[in-house]
């Protein structure tokens, strides 16, 4: 983790650049370019909300859905969109890895750092979602409060998180292509399998245990504590998350190290 730190310091001039282009690329020819990092979490959470808000009903009393959905849609998108779009960036740039020496990891950290950047534009419909939604006299409204300084902790745990998640998806597909398709179906999956529509304790305590292996869980659980209840985190919570993070971050680190110099002969 410190080598490639040291690396990406060095390299920065080109992480800058190719975080650029993908900027450029996905904004290309769109009318309302940037604007659609605001407005797309705010129109997913409406549609989301308008159809399962009364197919699944959260448990407790109280608790703003809006806010609710916003908050793990805005987490798992992240990861989602992120992973999704790294796992290829090896291969996609295996021209220019044959002409110059470049850093491989360097392709899917700038991936994650692009959504990144779209990830924290998409903090601002989420303040607006929590502030403008919900009822002071039913118990659903949402406030800031002093806790909130304590989000970006869960923010760099996911960025980690996704980044080990990144870079051994990216190491896969360079030797198993047909890991593009798969990983389609497993992030459908996996988005069931987190709590964003609906309340684990609706389920039975044999799922609720399957669901807490998941560390998307810890990440979500973690911004809503602190949002929605005004609570702070428990320390599992707090543990978790930094678990998930650097462990995936190492371990990531190391699958990708000890198999890039590989690469060479998959292209």
């Amino acid at each position: 983790m410190r080598q490639i730190a040291c690396r990406a310091k060095k390299y920065s001039f080109l992480l800058k650049e190719l975080v650029i282009r993908d900027f450029k690329v996905k904004y290309k020819r769109s009318v309302l370019g940037m604007l659609w990092s605001l407005l797309y979490p705010i129109l997913s959470m409406t549609v989301l909300t308008l159809v399962f808000r009364n197919i699944f009903r959260l448990s407790q009393p109280g608790v703003n859905f809006p806010v609710y959905v916003m908050i793990g849609l805005v987490y798992y998108n992240y990861f989602s969109e992120a992973t999704s779009t790294g796992l290829n960036s090896v291969v996609q740039n295996f021209s220019l890895i044959n002409k110059v020496y470049i850093p491989k990891y360097i392709f899917p950290l700038s991936k994650c750092i692009f959504v990144g950047i779209n990830f924290l534009f998409t903090l601002i419909p989420l303040t607006g979602v929590i502030i403008f939604t919900g009822n002071a006299v039913e118990g659903t409204k949402c406030y800031v409060n002093w806790m909130y300084i304590f989000l970006p902790y869960s923010f760099m745990c996911l960025f980690l998180f996704t980044l080990g998640v990144t870079l051994i998806l990216s190491c896969i597909t360079v030797f198993f292509r047909d890991m593009v398709h798969i990983y389609g179906i497993v992030v459908m999956v996996w988005m069931y399998l987190t709590p964003i529509l609906y309340d684990e304790t609706m389920l039975g305590r044999g799922i609720q245990m399957v669901l807490k292996v998941n560390p998307l869980y810890y990440l979500i659980g973690f911004g809503r504590s602190i949002i929605l209840y005004g609570e702070m985190p428990s320390p599992l919570i707090w543990i978790a998350c930094a678990v998930s993070g650097l462990g995936f971050a190492l371990l990531g680190t190391i699958v990708f190290k000890n198999n890039q110099d590989k690469f060479i002969h998959y292209v």
